[in-house]
């Protein structure tokens, strides 16, 4: 008989949720400092996992989510960066 593969589950910092890691993205806080979305989810760094949503992304923000994570501010022009590119991602719905 075949096992039934593990589904690795991350929680997202804004939201406390636990999801699959596949439907998180991951943001990484590079060693030279620089904080981007990881979409591979191999870049070296620091990593924290947030829904592919604007939402969650403003909730990180305003309860400085990120910067508990990654032991380090992170500046507005990041924030900024990050909420364009996830406007860009493709909508996931949500399937309960």
């Amino acid at each position: 008989m075949l096992k039934p593969k593990k589904i690795p589950m991350r929680m997202c910092v804004a939201c406390h949720e636990m999801k699959p890691k596949k439907e998180l993205q991951r943001i990484v806080r590079s060693p030279e400092g620089e904080v981007s979305i990881d979409p591979v989810g191999k870049k070296p760094g620091r990593g924290a996992y947030l829904c592919a949503s604007v939402e969650c992304l403003r909730k990180a923000r305003k309860q400085k989510a990120l910067e508990r994570k990654f032991e380090s501010p992170v500046s507005d022009e990041v924030y900024a960066a990050l909420e364009a590119q996830f406007a860009a991602l493709p909508a996931q719905s949500d399937q309960k």
